[in-house]
């Protein structure tokens, strides 16, 4: 899938998309992403100015989306009513800092896929070094009722 396919069914935009491309899905299974980091991501202006590095909760983020692609490829809900929330994670884990200029493969797999909640189990790859790893939740949840709120 390319960007214009992934913005299809992400709802993120710039500066929060985090998905660059789609190179692999088996539906109901698993999902490899693409994300070019560069040195224009605004938050790089304050975490770090002097060695910029991608904040950990931008990479679970990374994860969420490519976890919600699956998701919603395998379920397919109507996206005018309906959208996926966190829910939560756990054993999350970072081992390897994201710099400008890497190319981070994140690939999230099925662990139970429900309309309700589903659970993934995610991880990104840099160079082929494991940066980040998680168990990330997500809800399928009205749009209306965040609305009443």
């Amino acid at each position: 899938m390319n960007i214009l396919e992934v913005m299809e069914i992400l709802p993120q935009r710039y500066p929060i998309l985090l998905i660059d491309r789609v190179l692999e899905l088996e539906e109901g299974k698993r999902i490899v992403a693409l994300k070019n980091v560069t040195i224009g991501e605004p938050y790089f202006q304050g975490h770090f100015p002097t060695l910029p590095m991608m904040p950990g909760v931008y990479m679970l983020e990374a994860m969420a989306q490519a976890g919600g692609i699956l998701v919603y490829k395998t379920i397919k809900f109507d996206m005018s009513k309906d959208m996926l929330v966190y829910a939560g994670v756990d054993g999350v884990r970072f081992k390897r800092p994201v710099f400008p200029g890497d190319q981070m493969i994140i690939e999230v797999e099925a662990v139970s896929l429900k309309k309700g909640l589903s659970k993934l189990s995610g991880a990104i790859t840099v160079k082929n070094e494991t940066a980040a790893t998680a168990q990330i939740y997500v809800a399928l949840r009205s749009i209306d009722s965040f609305r009443n709120h």
